[in-house]
């Protein structure tokens, strides 16, 4: 299909990624250069960070309005930063679920019109599939690979066999990694986002100070659990007489070492089911905005490495939420010819594995 793309266009895919799923406004235009290689000609991203940051959290009204004031501009930014015009694009594709169901219809009535505007093809994305492919926007990673797609709304281990192809494994049963690490750092009182500020706390922590769970650890299967743990963390705190400096880089390292064991030792039942059914298949990737965190990257690349995988992992700009990876899959699917009709449905959930266990989350 790159070869026949190639002989009809005489030239690369250009695709324009529209990405407002949740707090971030994004754009990005990307280039397929051929044989698997990429080239980010532009990608914008507003961070809404101070809008919700009075609140702790995410506002769902607010951050629709901010993707509605913010989005234009992102685009025209965009597209005059890679110096090309609407004429030279192929495609149009943007987030069209899962996410906070506001943000997700600016983002795909934006890219409707456009591509109806401009008689463009019109690509929905799984925002989960952005990350899933992220990977491959840097690196030619083959299929079938192992992913771990952990970030503050997911938490799930995903065989990826290809486009469109995902089989889960394991998944949480009730909170994502990433909520985790949030509500422990608005517990500590370190700001928002959460992630990072755990992991800056805890550079100057003894991770043994606080005895806290790991949920599901040593149990077969490959589902996570993070409720108890942010639980256990709320009664040490709530516990605690003095909370200064110290006590809250203690409890950063301790929350940060109890995410990441549990985290390896699913991914660690992981490796072993992937192996087994797909013995093809040597490449571990790690990809969502909890992937952004240097510590845990380095404990999954040990892992990865002792069990004989390759491990890969999408620069820190491309873990947390952003177009170019909207823009790539976009690519990836226009390739195999597929596209979406206008009267597409924005999604609040969307799972990339429809047929995986009910119970849990997508």
């Amino acid at each position: 299909m790159e070869g026949a793309w190639q002989a009809r266009y005489g030239r690369i895919m250009l695709m324009l990624g529209i990405e407002t799923s949740c707090d971030e406004t994004a754009a990005a235009i990307v280039g397929d250069q051929g044989q698997g290689l990429a080239r980010i000609r532009a990608n914008l991203v507003f961070s809404q960070l101070a809008e919700h940051r009075p609140y702790g959290g995410i506002v769902p009204e607010i951050a629709a309005r901010a993707h509605l004031d913010r989005l234009d501009g992102l685009i025209a930014r965009a597209l005059a930063e890679a110096k090309v015009d609407f004429a030279d694009l192929d495609g149009v594709a943007a987030t069209g679920g899962p996410g906070l169901i506001g943000g997700v219809i600016v983002g795909v009535m934006e890219a409707k019109a456009i591509a109806l505007a401009r008689k463009l093809p019109f690509i929905a994305v799984n925002h989960l599939e952005g990350h899933a492919l992220s990977a491959r926007l840097g690196d030619a990673v083959a299929f079938p690979f192992l992913l771990l797609l952990v970030s503050g709304g997911h938490c799930q281990l995903l065989a990826v066999e290809g486009v469109g192809r995902y089989r889960r494994l394991g998944t949480t049963l009730d909170d994502a990694a990433g909520e985790a690490f949030d509500k422990g750092a608005k517990l500590l009182g370190l700001g928002y986002p959460g992630g990072p500020a755990i992991e800056r706390a805890a550079r100057e922590g003894d991770a043994s100070r606080l005895a806290l769970p790991r949920p599901l650890k040593g149990r077969a299967g490959c589902d996570f659990s993070f409720a108890g743990l942010k639980t256990a963390l709320r009664e040490k705190v709530e516990a605690e007489t003095a909370i200064d400096d110290r006590f809250r880089a203690a409890a950063a390292a301790s929350l940060q070492a109890a995410i990441g064991d549990c985290l390896l030792d699913r991914t660690g039942h992981a490796l072993d089911l992937f192996r087994e059914r797909y013995p093809e298949g040597r490449s571990l990737v790690v990809a969502g905005g909890v992937a952004a965190n240097q510590v845990l990257r380095a404990r999954l690349a040990d892992l990865a490495a002792r069990e004989g995988f390759a491990f890969i992992a999408p620069p820190q700009y491309l873990c947390t939420d952003n177009a170019a990876m909207i823009a790539w899959a976009g690519i990836e699917r226009l390739k195999l010819g597929l596209s979406d009709t206008l009267d597409f449905a924005p999604r609040p959930r969307w799972p990339l594995d429809p047929e995986a266990k009910a119970g849990a989350r997508a």
